[in-house]
């Protein structure tokens, strides 16, 4: 019985999809938590960019 526990003791069979799985998770949380960030940064740096079209000689000129 106790070669039993000791063999179950050291397999390792499947810790590498665990570990993959806990990386994955991880991986997700830091995309979601950055997404709105980036997201704010991407839209003021369009709105500077039609601005400055807009701004700029034969521009559309708001319409």
């Amino acid at each position: 019985m106790l070669e039993l526990f000791t063999a179950l003791w050291k397999d390792e069979t499947g810790q590498d999809l665990a570990e993959y799985a806990l990386l994955l998770a991880f991986i997700a949380i830091a995309v979601v938590l950055t997404l709105p960030l980036l997201g704010s940064a991407i839209d003021g740096i369009f709105n500077s960019i039609r601005g400055e079209l807009e701004a700029a000689p034969g521009g559309s000129g708001g319409s």
